[in-house]
C-alpha cells in the first residue's frame, strides 16, 4: 500500500502559531507514515522549529517530510516589527489582526509553489480562507484544518444559524444551543465578541472562513469518533460537511523522544518520579494566555491553600518576578511545588503517573492531550473556542470541573472576572481529594484507552485516514 500512496503529494500549510503548527506537523507525520509524500509550507523564521520537530519524530517507517519556505511580507507592507513571523513573536496581542492581515499577502507566493509543484492536495489552516481559491486555480482539492473539536465546529454553526444569544436580555443570562445534542447552555459573555458585538471585521472574517470551508473538498479534524460521536454525526449529516476525524494526532509520537523532548533532559520529570500516583496537579494555560499579576497571585494562593502538590508552567514573564509571587510563596511551597518558567514537555508530564489533575485553558490541543493521558481536568477557558471545549469536557464527557471562568476575554484575562484563590483551592481539592471524583478519573482513563485504539489498525481514525488517502489517490489518477 505504501508504494501506491507514494504517488500522493500533499502540502500542509499551518497558521504561524504554536497551537496550529504542532498538530499540523503531527498530521504530516501521520500521512507520511502511510507512505504519502508530505511537504510543510512555512516562512524562513519558522522553518528551523518545524525542521527540529520533524527530526525528533522521523522514524524509519515514515517517508521523509519536506519543508518549503515562502517569504513573509516586509515590515513596510505589514506595519509589523521586524522578525514577527509567528504569533508568539508579536510584542502585543493587539497586533493579532494586523498579523492575520499580513498572512493574506502569503497568497501569491503560495500560488507560485502550487504552480511549480502541483501537489495532489492542500491541507491549509482555517485562517487561510483564500487557500480554497488558490487551490481551485490549479484544480487541486483543498482540505481545511480548523484545529478544533467536532463539538466546537458544530457549536459555531448552530450559533451562526440560529443566533440564540439574541433572545437574552442580559449578557450573563443562559441560553440553550438549539438543535444541538446535550442541552448545552451558554451566556453571551462566553461566546466571543464576533457573535455579540458589532465587530464587522471579525464577522466578515468568520463568514469568509465558513464560505471557504463550504467550497473546500472537506475538513480534517484532530479528534476521534468515539470521543464525540453525536457531534461528528451532526457535523456531517445535518450540516453537510465532508469531514474525517483522524486524531488524536499527537499519538503519532510513539516514544519519549518523539514527544518533544528526552526524558533525562527535564528535571521536572525527575521531580515527578518521587511523587505518589495521581497526587500532583499540573497547571498550564498555553502559550498565548496573558494573565495579570493579581490573577497569578490568586492562583498561587489557591494552590498553596489546597495543600496539594503542584507543577505550574508560568511561561516567560517579562515583569518583575516579585510582583506576582506572593511573599514567601516559593519558600513555603518548595517541598510541594515546582514552578516552570518557560517551555515544558507537556505530553510527557501529563502521561506521568504522578499527575492527578490538569488545570487548563481548554485549548483543543491541551484538552486532547489531557484525554490521551487519561487525566481529569480543571477547566479555565479564556478565549477562542475554549468555552465550548469546557462544555464538552465537563458536561458531555464528564471528566472535568470548571474553576468558574465566566467571560470570553481573548487571552488577555479580565480584572473584572478574576478567579479568586478559594475557587482554585476548591476545584483542585474536588478533583484530587474527593471520592466523587473517582467516576471522573475512571471515565478519563477509559477515554485514554479509546483514544489509543482509534489510531491503531482497525480503529476509527486509522480507518478514516485510509479512506481519505484512497479517495485522494483516486482523484489524482
Amino acid at each position: 500500500m505504501a508504494n501506491k500512496n507514494a504517488s500522493l503529494n500533499i502540502f500542509f500549510f499551518p497558521f504561524l502559531a504554536h497551537g496550529h503548527m504542532i498538530p499540523c506537523v503531527d498530521m504530516a507525520m501521520v500521512f507520511a507514515a502511510k507512505g504519502v509524500r508530505a511537504t510543510i509550507i512555512t516562512t524562513p523564521l519558522n522553518a528551523p522549529t518545524i525542521s527540529k520537530a520533524i527530526q525528533k519524530t522521523q522514524t524509519h517507517q515514515t517517508k521523509e517530510i519536506n519543508i518549503q519556505t515562502i517569504n513573509f511580507p516586509s515590515t513596510t507592507e505589514t506595519g509589523l516589527p521586524e522578525g514577527c513571523e509567528h504569533v508568539n513573536a508579536l510584542p502585543s496581542l493587539a497586533l493579532l489582526q494586523a498579523f492575520r492581515n499580513a498572512t493574506r499577502l502569503l497568497q501569491e507566493p503560495f500560488e507560485q509553489l502550487l504552480l511549480h509543484h502541483h501537489p495532489n492536495c492542500v491541507v491549509a489552516d482555517m485562517f487561510f480562507p483564500w487557500a480554497t481559491d488558490s487551490a481551485a486555480k490549479f484544480g487541486i482539492p483543498r482540505l481545511v484544518f480548523h484545529g478544533m473539536s467536532f463539538f466546537s465546529l458544530g457549536a459555531y454553526e448552530v450559533m451562526r444559524l440560529y443566533e440564540p444569544y439574541k433572545n437574552t436580555s442580559l449578557d450573563s443570562e443562559l441560553f440553550v444551543l438549539p438543535n444541538f445534542p446535550g442541552e448545552i447552555k451558554m451566556t453571551r459573555l462566553q461566546v466571543g465578541s464576533f457573535f455579540r458585538k458589532d465587530d464587522v471585521e471579525a464577522k466578515r472574517f468568520w463568514e469568509e472562513i465558513r464560505e471557504s470551508e463550504v467550497r473546500s473538498y472537506g475538513v480534517v479534524v484532530n479528534s476521534f469518533y468515539e470521543l464525540e460521536k453525536d457531534y461528528a454525526d451532526q457535523y456531517v449529516k445535518e450540516f453537510g460537511r465532508r469531514a474525517w476525524g483522524i486524531g488524536p494526532l499527537s499519538l503519532c509520537n510513539k516514544d519519549k523522544e518523539q514527544k518533544r523532548g528526552k526524558e533525562d533532559e527535564h528535571e521536572c520529570l525527575k521531580w515527578l518520579d518521587g511523587k505518589a500516583t495521581g497526587s500532583v496537579v499540573y497547571v498550564c494555560f498555553g502559550s498565548m494566555t496573558k494573565f495579570s499579576d493579581s490573577q497569578f497571585r490568586e492562583i498561587a494562593l489557591g494552590l498553596e491553600a489546597s495543600g496539594k502538590e503542584f507543577m505550574w508552567v508560568v511561561g516567560k514573564r517579562e515583569e518583575n518576578e516579585e510582583e506576582w509571587v506572593p511573599e514567601g510563596f516559593e519558600e513555603r511551597t518548595k517541598e510541594k511545588g515546582v514552578i516552570i518558567r518557560g517551555w515544558a514537555p507537556q505530553a510527557l508530564i501529563l502521561e506521568h503517573e504522578a499527575i492527578g489533575a490538569f488545570v487548563t485553558h481548554c485549548g483543543w490541543n491541551s484538552s486532547l492531550e489531557g484525554v490521551v493521558a487519561g487525566v481529569p481536568m480543571i477547566t479555565w477557558p479564556v478565549g477562542a473556542e475554549q468555552f465550548y471545549n469546557e462544555k464538552l469536557v465537563v458536561e458531555v464527557l464528564k471528566i472535568g470541573v470548571p474553576v468558574g471562568a465566566r467571560k470570553w476575554s481573548n487571552f488577555v484575562g479580565d480584572e473584572d472576572c478574576c478567579i479568586k484563590c478559594d475557587a482554585v483551592e476548591k476545584a483542585v481539592k474536588r478533583v484530587l481529594a474527593e471520592e466523587e471524583a473517582e467516576g471522573m478519573r475512571n471515565r478519563a482513563k477509559l477515554l485514554a484507552q479509546m483514544a489509543k485504539r482509534a489510531v491503531e489498525e482497525g480503529g476509527s481514525s486509522y480507518s478514516n485516514l485510509d479512506t481519505l488517502v484512497q479517495e485522494l489517490l483516486s482523484l489524482s489518477h
